[in-house]
């Protein structure tokens, strides 16, 4: 578990690295980290959970500064960005599953996946996800083990409040494309398009439906 816990930790320190958020949260000791086994497999579903509810708890209470939690599986075998997204989605449906049997999605944003107003919630909290893997085609998303990063979505609503967002957001797209040598075409900022078409990283044409089409998170 620390090897890969510390290797993401490099990760994000490299300074190359184009997140300036996830750069100051871990300056800051503000990432909290769980490894849990293959990401296909449902057993470690509860105490994910568990993790996100005690990370919420603690994020409620934060001080300043950018805050994620993150979850690992270092048991998975290489997948490709298509068995990626599959089971990313798998492992969240299921989330929110197991979350809805004593919270409802957070009221400030939308629970239909196909709404530009759309984030994905656990406890009452929403969360804006980013899913890392060594098979995803932008190189900032690539990482040695498949994992999920759990970002609460006020810290950005927060940022807009003081007309602070624009100017994170030009600052990590710029250096995205120092990094990565193009442009990230997924990316949208809230309430223009579905924020699920980010979560796992692929490149979706404008032809495809969200793809949480059939797995319906209710």
């Amino acid at each position: 578990m620390a090897d890969v816990i510390n290797a993401f930790k490099e990760m994000i320190s490299d300074k190359t690295f184009p997140c300036v958020a996830a750069k100051d949260a871990l300056n800051k000791d503000n990432i909290k980290f769980l490894s849990a086994g293959h990401i296909a497999c449902p057993k470690d579903d509860e105490r994910i959970l568990e993790f996100i509810y005690n990370f919420t708890r603690q994020f409620r209470n934060r001080e300043k500064g950018f805050h994620s939690a993150v979850v690992l599986f270092p048991f998975t075998e290489p997948l490709d960005e298509k068995q990626f997204e599959i089971f990313l989605f798998q492992r969240l449906k299921a989330l929110r599953a197991l979350d809805a049997k004593n919270f409802a999605h957070d009221k400030r944003v939308s629970e239909d996946p196909q709404s530009e107003n759309f984030s994905f919630s656990l406890m009452q909290e929403a969360f804006f996800i980013i899913g890392l893997h060594p098979g995803s085609s932008r190189p900032a998303r690539q990482f040695p083990a498949p994992a999920i990063v759990f970002n609460p979505h006020v810290q950005f609503e927060d940022l807009r409040k003081k007309g602070l967002y624009d100017k994170l957001k030009a600052i990590v797209r710029k250096r995205d494309m120092n990094f990565s040598g193009s442009v990230n075409t997924m990316l949208a900022d809230f309430g223009d398009r579905s924020e699920i078409f980010q979560y796992s990283g692929r490149v979706y044409t404008t032809e495809e439906k969200c793809p949480f089409s059939g797995l319906s998170l209710k």
